[in-house]
């Protein structure tokens, strides 16, 4: 989840949703929101690394925290590999003679040294790029504006982008909110780093509100402008649309600035998103093994960095497997990590009703349940729409989660007791 998130899958986007881009983004965040909302409210109760895992665990019951944490684990696992299958075909499009696995080999080594060096390096190299992403997006605004005003290309400021009651349809909706998933993705990572923050109870859950509603307002603002500098463009070609957005900063301006935007959307997406990723999912891995979920040596903590190394060199080794059978084939990967996080999310959302309304009796109605039931709703009608292929495949990987989860308990694998449902201060859960 970045701010030039949009630049990738622009084309596709803009097929998918008749050029309204931006309804799309709009449309996710509203989605988004209430998944945020039940983060928030769960980090607050607990705030400890592990994400939905932790928080299903604690506020419903471990085993089902165990299925919500290997079913987002799917999620997890993936998502570095799909970065760095996107980073690999930017790149692969500034240097085509080098093949695509060099480079997923390259970023791969580079991202597993700095989740090694620790989370303060890791936040420092995320503060880099996003300064470089925002220069870039500044460049593309005032380029974009100077060709409106100018009417380049029969550019003209419309709201056609945002709404138009001619191509709007249901279908659109469900459509939109199932790209719009994916492209915020990544929000509900911050969770996995609560024992690490030190803004207090509260910082990991309005990080992610926060977050979201950040990166809408740069998505809204790039893909209005992106669509009205095609204003007679209804929908691009295959050979087009995955480097769409590219070919309009081209066109408005010349070639060695497209190569300047490929360069920074691969370095991003294979940087900056992708050590973030390998960052959650370490810690997700070192979360379910402390709690004895998982093998025991993946709970190992280096005790210079203070850093689940192992947990970091094991999801090193499987996003390198996957990145080399995987290129080429982003659909299959996003239909599953689809199916992943959609599926973590419905349990999060029945863990803030259990906990807060069932266990508590809170009488906060409106976010610990209204809320949470509206959110398992919206996500409930994006995972029934998804592929067929997306539900075989999370299907497949939930059975054997289930498998896995009888293993241990068969072993006496129990939640530790520090981390056990109730955990939790009173005064937070009133």
């Amino acid at each position: 989840m970045v701010p030039i998130a949009p630049w990738a899958i622009f084309g596709v986007v803009f097929n998918e949703a008749k050029g309204m881009v931006p309804l799309v983004y709009l449309i996710g965040l509203v989605a988004m929101i209430f998944t945020a909302s039940s983060y928030a409210q769960m980090s607050r109760a607990f705030p400890i690394a592990g994400s939905v895992y932790a928080y299903v665990g604690r506020g419903v019951h471990p085993q089902l925290g165990f299925i919500a944490g290997w079913t987002i684990l799917l999620d997890y696992l993936l998502v570095p590999t799909l970065l760095y299958v996107f980073a690999a075909e930017s790149m692969s499009g500034i240097f085509p003679g080098v093949p695509r696995w060099a480079w997923i080999v390259v970023f791969l080594a580079l991202n597993t040294a700095v989740n090694y060096v620790g989370i303060s390096f890791t936040a420092i190299v995320n503060r880099l790029f996003l300064a470089a992403e925002v220069v870039f997006i500044v460049i593309f605004v005032v380029m974009a504006v100077v060709a409106i005003a100018n009417g380049t290309n029969g550019a003209e400021l419309t709201a056609k982008p945002i709404f138009d009651a001619a191509d709007f349809s249901p279908g659109l909706v469900a459509t939109a909110l199932s790209i719009a998933v994916l492209s915020f993705l990544g929000f509900d990572g911050i969770a996995t780093l609560s024992e690490e923050s030190k803004g207090g109870r509260d910082a990991a859950g309005w990080a992610m509100i926060g977050g979201l509603v950040i990166v809408a307002i740069f998505f809204v603002t790039q893909t209005w402008l992106a669509a009205m500098l095609v204003p007679d463009t209804t929908s691009f070609s295959a050979s087009e649309a995955n480097n769409a957005f590219f070919s309009i900063v081209e066109s408005v301006s010349n070639h060695g600035w497209q190569v300047a935007f490929l360069a920074m959307n691969a370095l991003a997406v294979g940087i900056a998103n992708a050590v973030a990723a390998q960052s959650a999912t370490s810690r997700l891995l070192f979360s379910m093994s402390r709690d004895g979920r998982l093998p025991g040596f993946l709970a190992h903590v280096n005790e210079r960095t203070r850093v689940p190394e192992r947990a970091i060199l094991l999801v090193a080794g499987l996003t390198l497997v996957l990145g080399l059978v995987f290129v080429g084939q982003v659909g299959t990967i996003s239909s599953l990590v689809n199916f992943g996080a959609l599926t973590s999310f419905l349990l999060l959302h029945v863990s803030v009703v259990v906990w807060f309304g069932v266990r508590r009796r809170s009488g906060r109605w409106l976010l610990h349940g209204v809320a949470p039931v509206i959110g398992f709703l919206v996500i409930g009608y994006v995972l029934w729409n998804a592929e067929t292929a997306a539900k075989v495949g999370g299907l497949v990987w939930l059975a054997v989660g289930v498998v896995v989860m009888l293993y241990y308990r068969a072993r006496g694998g129990r939640v530790l007791p520090e981390h056990a449902a109730g955990a939790s201060l009173e005064e937070d859960v009133r």
